[in-house]
């Protein structure tokens, strides 16, 4: 697989994502539903607490990868959903260090939505992997 970075301008590679990834010779992809801050019997965690939600969500994006046989260095689409964006950036380290820490930086949209499927869950990761 190749995966080739698009950014004709460089200003969202200092927010730790690219604008556009080309990805050629690729044999699987893997399209991950939302991961929020559940523990394994489906119960919400961290009531209230952004960057521990995050941190979670993050973690049961990484098992559904893994599952698949498969990591965050093969994310190439990171959508995330928050109710509180104003409070999600200054937490956004926690995400974004992890990326890099995989050496990733995959197409990111960030969405304000009024709320999540599951109540008190304030961010929700949607991601696709490709392999």
């Amino acid at each position: 697989m190749e995966r080739t970075a698009v950014n004709p301008v460089p200003w969202s590679l200092e927010l730790g994502f690219n604008q556009g990834e080309l990805v050629e010779g690729h044999t699987r992809t893997l399209y991950c539903s939302g991961q929020t801050a559940m523990n394994a019997d489906g119960k919400p965690q961290h009531d209230g607490d952004l960057p521990a939600q995050l941190a979670l969500s993050l973690d049961n994006l990484e098992a559904v990868l893994t599952e698949a046989g498969m990591s965050l260095t093969n994310l190439v689409r990171l959508n995330v959903y928050t109710t509180d964006v104003d409070l999600l950036f200054p937490h956004y380290g926690v995400l974004a260090g992890r990326l890099a820490a995989a050496g990733v930086t995959p197409t990111t949209t960030m969405l304000g939505v009024t709320r999540l499927a599951i109540p008190g869950q304030l961010v929700e990761l949607e991601a696709t992997a490709v392999a």
